[in-house]
């Protein structure tokens, strides 16, 4: 399959690290769905016809955090095979630790990874 027919979801409440990683897939050839929040991610995957093939989840967001949407997606029968990426700041092995238990494929912390690091950690799950 040809990079650019992978779709990935990010799920991140900071717009500029949004854009960051939006912009570095595009350029990849990535197809990208955005999401600022968790509500709005699962919003967006009910709506959408063709499911992401990865899913990169900020763990802490605002009205539904990235634990609370990893939990939803591990017992929905259409969701719970995509892969999940979280996205984490320095200080939060525990909330690492549950995501793993919940299905997590992987982490990255945020200040550690650049975009091109991002896009070798995404091509390993797909």
């Amino acid at each position: 399959m040809l990079k650019d027919e992978k779709t990935i979801m990010i799920v991140e409440d900071d717009s500029y690290i949004m854009d960051i990683y939006k912009t570095k897939l595009l350029k990849e050839g990535f197809k990208i769905i955005t999401a600022n929040d968790g509500v709005q991610a699962l919003k967006k995957l009910e709506e959408e016809k063709a499911q992401p093939d990865l899913i990169l989840l900020d763990i802490m967001m605002p009205h539904l955090d990235g634990l609370s949407v990893l939990k939803k997606l591990q017992v929905n029968e259409r969701w719970k095979f995509i892969p999940v990426i979280l996205l984490t700041n320095l200080g939060q092995k525990e909330k690492i630790q549950k995501g793993f238990k919940l299905g997590a494929k992987d982490y990255l912390i945020k200040a550690y990874f650049t975009p091109a690091e991002v896009v070798e950690k995404i091509n390993q799950y797909l």
